[in-house]
C-alpha cells in the first residue's frame, strides 16, 4: 500500500461509514477519535489498496511531538468532520510503527490486521505485482 496524500483543504462529505468509494483526500486533516470520544489525533495520510485502490488504512498523527499511528478505515466511521475509530486509544497508540511516506508491505499489512484483531483476507493484500501473501 502506498501512502495518499492531499493538502487539507479537499472536499469533505459529511458522515457515513469509510467505503471503498470515499475520497481518499476527504480524510486528510481530519480528526480522529477513538471509541470513548477521546482525540487521537489528525489524518495525516491515507493508504490505498495496492490491488483496489480502496482506502485501508490512515496513518494518524498523535500528538505534537508524537508519531503516526495506522488506524483501519474499515469498520472506522465518518461523523461530520471526524474520524471515529472503533477501538480504544491505547490500541491506537500500540499499534505497530512503520514510519509513514512509504510503501506498507504485506508483512506489515498482516501485522496491523493481527494488531486490531480484524479478519485478514488475502485479496485485501494482493501487492502492487498482483501476488498475494
Amino acid at each position: 500500500m502506498w501512502p495518499f496524500v492531499w493538502f487539507k483543504e479537499q472536499l469533505r462529505p459529511r458522515g457515513g461509514t469509510v467505503q471503498t468509494d470515499i475520497d481518499p483526500r476527504s480524510l486528510i486533516g481530519r480528526k480522529a477519535f477513538d471509541r470513548n470520544g477521546a482525540k487521537i489525533g489528525t489524518v495525516d495520510e491515507v493508504y490505498l489498496n495496492d490491488a483496489t485502490g480502496a482506502p485501508e488504512w490512515a496513518a494518524v498523527r498523535t500528538g505534537l511531538f508524537g508519531r503516526d499511528a495506522f488506524v483501519p478505515l474499515e469498520p472506522s466511521t465518518v461523523d461530520n468532520d471526524t474520524l471515529r475509530v472503533p477501538f480504544e486509544r491505547s490500541l491506537i497508540k500500540d499499534a505497530p510503527d512503520f514510519g509513514v511516506g512509504r510503501h506498507l508491505s504485506p508483512e506489515q499489512e498482516l501485522q496491523l490486521y493481527r494488531h486490531y484483531g480484524l479478519a485478514f483476507s488475502a485479496s485485501a493484500s494482493a501487492s502492487r505485482d498482483g501476488s498475494v501473501s
